[in-house]
């Protein structure tokens, strides 16, 4: 039997231990439980009106937010509650008409491989309060029916759960061993999925590598209310680098933020949040009269190229490694996951992982 070690519980992680645990391999998943980027992350599924021109990575989230229908209908045959992701649709905010046109055009253009979209309508901010009446501050919006949101640390502690593998919080060290095999903190697999985001570096450079792997921060605010529905409500897109997003139970979820240059830093800050809820303010005005927030931080991994990449790390057989993913984690994480799951047990991917070359980013 094989045995295999998962480093990194996060969305690609924990998603690789549910698949693996369909097999007949021994699984030990290993994350330190600090600074993950999916436990601060409240994902929006709508990768549709990306201008992005690297058609792999728009591949990748296109087939990301297919890849959930399989997820869910997986989890619901095994019996498991999928209450983290709900299809509440997405509503895009533009300051001027052309451009919600545009985006309109662009998402049309792409229902045809993308059925998942659902309906694309122009709403008014009277229609929009229909369904939402707390919103204000524009004039029409598209609203895409088909999109998703997603929150993260439920996603994953329902998968590391329904795989019903060991999680070791502890901060993982790789060695080679000399007949093939290798040891992590003391106990020896025969294959190791690395799975650890921005961490990644910290696992392959004393080995002799070089990554093209470097840390973002992300910063987010909950909002807590306790007389306001807010769990059908549409995912607000504005302008910029906020998103509004209603979940289930009271909770409104307003960010994250993008900095860089930042290293592993997880302090708050303040000025950036408070920023973050003066700009909310303009769309939900009742931002204002939460009874209380949390506040979560994060750390993203991202590339020189911003693409992810996925393969065996040349000169390691058996280990494989998974970053790179940024702030679409969310979207591309479990297909990521399920192809990682795919290659250790020699199966065909659902995607060529040829298109996302780990020999572009990692060095001997």
């Amino acid at each position: 039997m094989k045995k295999i070690a998962i480093i990194g519980a996060g969305i690609v992680g924990s998603t690789v231990a549910y698949y693996l645990s369909k097999s007949d391999m021994t699984v030990t998943i290993f994350d330190e439980g600090h600074g993950q980027a999916t436990k601060a992350a409240a994902g929006i599924i709508c990768p549709w009106f990306s201008r992005r021109r690297h058609k792999a990575w728009y591949r990748l989230a296109r087939s990301g937010a297919d890849f959930y229908q399989e997820l869910l209908s997986d989890l619901k045959n095994d019996g498991i509650a999928t209450d983290f992701y709900d299809q509440s649709g997405a509503l895009l905010l533009k300051s001027r008409p052309e451009y919600l046109e545009e985006l309109r055009e662009l998402a049309e253009s792409r229902l045809v491989e993308s059925p998942l979209i659902g309906s694309l309508s122009v709403q008014t901010l009277a229609e929009a309060q229909k369904s939402f009446p707390d919103l204000a501050g524009f004039d029409k919006g598209i609203l895409a029916s088909g999109a998703a949101r997603v929150e993260g640390s439920q996603l994953t502690e329902t998968l590391i759960e329904a795989s019903g593998f060991s999680l070791l919080k502890e901060k993982a060290e790789l060695k080679r061993l000399s007949d093939g095999t290798y040891d992590v903190n003391g106990q020896v697999f025969d294959s190791v999925l690395l799975a650890c985001g921005a961490w990644l570096p910290d696992i392959l450079e004393p080995l002799g590598y070089q990554v093209d792997v470097s840390p973002q921060k992300g910063q987010l605010r909950d909002y807590y209310f306790d007389d306001l529905e807010t769990g059908h409500n549409p995912v607000i897109i504005p302008e910029g680098e906020i998103d509004v997003i209603p979940f289930a139970g009271g909770k409104v979820s307003v960010g994250a933020s993008h900095e860089k240059n930042m290293g592993f830093d997880l302090t708050v800050n303040e000025r950036i949040l408070a920023d973050f809820e003066v700009r909310a303010q303009d769309f939900f005005p009742k931002i204002t009269e939460a009874i209380k927030t949390r506040d979560r931080v994060g750390i993203r991994a991202y590339t020189e190229d911003f693409c992810p990449f996925i393969g065996e790390v040349p000169g390691l057989k058996g280990v494989y490694a998974v970053s790179g993913l940024g702030s679409s984690g969310l979207t591309t994480g479990p297909l990521l996951g399920k192809m990682l799951s795919q290659l250790v047990m020699g199966q065909q991917t659902a995607l060529s992982a040829s298109d996302y070359l780990i020999s572009r980013y990692i060095k001997k």
